[in-house]
């Protein structure tokens, strides 16, 4: 799944900017569908680049009650873990532009803290409001990474914000569900739905503006 004459450069990435150990866990399932295997793959020849990157594989319906704690519902799916569980979940396989924002996310949560702005950290800071975002993405979207990975800052740096990023090519029915025409699009709580790619602080104010309108008037 990983290029050797990418093998390398990837490993040094992670050698050079990892802190911590995390644990990427895989939900398959055991006749696996054709992502699932692939899925499976890719992370286990990632995890074989850094001792700090464990992957752990799990059967979607054996382990049943691990996905149930996690809030997986479907697979393939992916869940990464630092020293707490930021809340961020990978539905369909991250490859293609979509590898940057799992490799971005991996040394973030293992550092425990992103490069947003202090403006931003600031405002989020604040934030209380149990927030859940869903990122639609396609492994061929240019501009979808850069959307996904502020997504995924923003849950590392708030633990009442909860990210997934989804693969619309896998999920048709969400696709359908959610009206997806283009993408990125990005859905909170379910009442804030906008699409394209925006600088970071246009996208915390529609964070902002979805924790308004959940709060009870």
């Amino acid at each position: 799944m990983i290029p050797s004459e990418y093998k390398e450069r990837i490993k040094k990435e992670l050698e050079d900017k990892m802190k911590n150990s995390v644990k990427i866990m895989v939900f398959t399932q055991e006749v696996e569908c054709q992502f699932c295997a692939k899925t499976r793959q890719l992370v286990e020849e990632l995890a074989a680049l850094n001792d700090k990157i464990e992957a752990k594989i799990y059967d979607f319906v054996a382990d049943s009650e691990t996905a149930k704690k996690y809030g997986v519902n479907m697979v393939p799916a992916i869940a990464i873990l630092g020293k707490k569980d930021y809340g961020i979940r990978f539905y369909g396989i991250p490859y293609g532009y979509e590898f940057q924002t799992l490799m971005e996310t991996i040394i973030n949560i293992s550092r425990g803290k992103t490069d947003l702005s202090e403006k931003v950290k600031k405002k989020l800071e604040e934030m209380s409001v149990p927030i859940h975002i869903k990122v639609f993405v396609t492994l061929t979207c240019p501009y979808c990474p850069m959307v996904a990975s502020i997504a995924n800052k923003f849950a590392v740096e708030n633990d009442s914000i909860r990210v997934d990023v989804v693969d619309v090519s896998e999920f048709l029915h969400l696709a359908q569900k959610y009206g997806v025409m283009g993408v990125p699009k990005k859905v909170i709580n379910e009442r804030i739905e906008f699409v394209g790619a925006v600088p970071e602080d246009i996208f915390l104010e529609h964070v902002l503006l979805a924790a308004h309108s959940t709060v009870p008037r």
